[in-house]
């Protein structure tokens, strides 16, 4: 299994109406230090609908400054329909949608 393998992997298992960092799906594919190579694996999603890169955020909460399937507002909107509610400041409050597998 490649390293975005490995990525798309952990990324299908984040629930709806969860969320994860790109650390935390670093370490869950096996390397913490992967946080990088995971935002390149979703850019490049082989499958936009299938693999939820949309649950992906950073370690503060915020969406991608630019979201690679639309613009920048198209993954809160995605996040918004699964039921995740953004704090006024644009982040995700992570204790309590962060997902805990």
């Amino acid at each position: 299994m490649t390293v975005f393998e490995k990525i798309y992997e952990v990324v299908c298992n984040i629930p709806k109406g969860k969320v994860a960092t790109y650390g935390q799906v670093a370490l869950l594919a096996g390397n913490p230090r992967w946080a990088r190579v995971v935002g390149y694996a979703l850019h490049v999603n082989p499958a936009f609908g299938v693999i939820p890169c949309h649950r992906v955020v950073n370690r503060e909460g915020k969406t991608a400054e630019s979201f690679a399937f639309g613009g920048s507002d198209i993954q809160r909107q995605m996040l918004e329909n699964e039921g995740i509610v953004f704090e006024e400041d644009g982040h995700i409050d992570l204790k309590k949608y962060q997902w805990k597998p």
